[in-house]
């Protein structure tokens, strides 16, 4: 649903917000790779159908599918999410080192609003970790590091741009979604992250697509690529509009006994037949930790824009547009 933020006035124009975009995007990509030792890699716009290699999201979703003149069914990617662990090996990266992407995907069944459009840009990464590092302790070691990251464009941009005002919490709040159905078993998935994201302000929600105590799910999630219990989403309260905003979607991956298990509980084992899922149940992959953070929200977020529209471009529905533009909301 649109929010319209009442009296809204942007701290920038569209100029100063395309550099400032720039800007956040420079600063934030440097100081991840760094921290995380990533090197910068090329990214497929799509892959072939048959490859098991594109991210499945909550298995609803409709990817943009095209045949090419040879013959090939090709899926325009929703993510990196198994490409990059292929991608790993290929290039013959070590323990502890890791690659990122620029990814640009589309995603046909979105339902736009100030969070979402159908236009996906986002740091897509993977790296390379120990057998004995699939563990919260590592997972939650790894997220600090991003949301200090996160925190520290934060401060830059708002040096920046001295009108800004830092509003994120100096750390981030870790609780699973077992947790969270415990202290709210009435309330939906989304208005527990809603309460818990206000509470503390930055959250990392643990365990997302595992089934709880109650038989249900916090949310859905693709059975091939994280491990339900050692994945999780970044969720920071956003005071502007009110509401919680993922992101970050993480995770340390499966290996080939969660792989069999997850895809036997999403009753799609049927997918263990296909390449990517065959070069993991031989043991021919690394294990990995990954995910993809959000570059236009995370723009937003510290832009302190209404609208994701504010900082990327897309397509909108007429009506949104005519009430954005009523709103002093200018969208791209």
């Amino acid at each position: 649903m649109l929010s319209l933020p009442k009296g809204y006035k942007s701290h920038l124009n569209i100029r100063d917000t395309e550099i400032a975009v720039k800007l956040i995007k420079d600063y934030f990509e440097k100081c991840f790779a760094k921290k995380l030792k990533l090197s910068r890699v090329s990214a497929p716009l799509f892959v072939k159908a048959k490859s098991g290699l594109n991210d499945n999201l909550s298995g609803v979703e409709r990817p943009i599918i095209f045949e090419t003149k040879d013959g090939n069914s090709c899926e325009v990617v929703h993510s990196l999410a198994k490409w990059k662990r292929l991608a790993l090996k290929k290039y013959e990266y070590c323990i502890d080192e890791g690659i990122y992407a620029d990814i640009n995907a589309i995603r046909c069944d979105e339902d736009t609003d100030n969070l979402h459009s159908i236009y996906v840009d986002q740091w897509d990464w993977e790296r390379i970790i120990l057998n004995s590092n699939r563990n919260l302790k590592y997972l939650k070691l790894v997220v600090s590091e991003i949301y200090k990251t996160i925190k520290r464009t934060e401060t830059f941009i708002v040096g920046v741009y001295s009108h800004l005002k830092p509003f994120l919490p100096s750390h981030i709040t870790f609780i699973s979604a077992q947790e969270l159905e415990n202290t709210y078993p009435t309330m939906t998935s989304k208005e527990r992250e809603s309460i818990v994201a206000k509470k503390y302000g930055a959250v990392f929600l643990i365990g997302i697509g595992n089934k709880m105590t109650s038989g249900n799910i916090h949310e859905s999630r693709a059975p091939d690529y994280d491990d339900w219990s050692l994945n999780g989403d970044i969720i920071i309260h956003y005071p502007l509009l009110n509401i919680s905003m993922e992101i970050s979607s993480m995770g340390i991956r499966v290996d080939s006994s969660t792989l069999i298990k997850q895809l036997e509980e999403n009753d799609c084992i049927y997918r263990a037949k296909l390449p990517f899922q065959q070069s993991l149940l031989k043991g021919e992959l690394p294990q990995t930790i990954g995910g993809g953070i959000g570059q236009s929200r995370l723009c937003m977020l510290l832009l302190q824009k209404a609208h994701i529209g504010e900082v990327q471009s897309s397509i909108w529905p007429d009506e949104m547009l005519n009430k954005c533009h009523l709103a002093n909301i200018h969208l791209l």
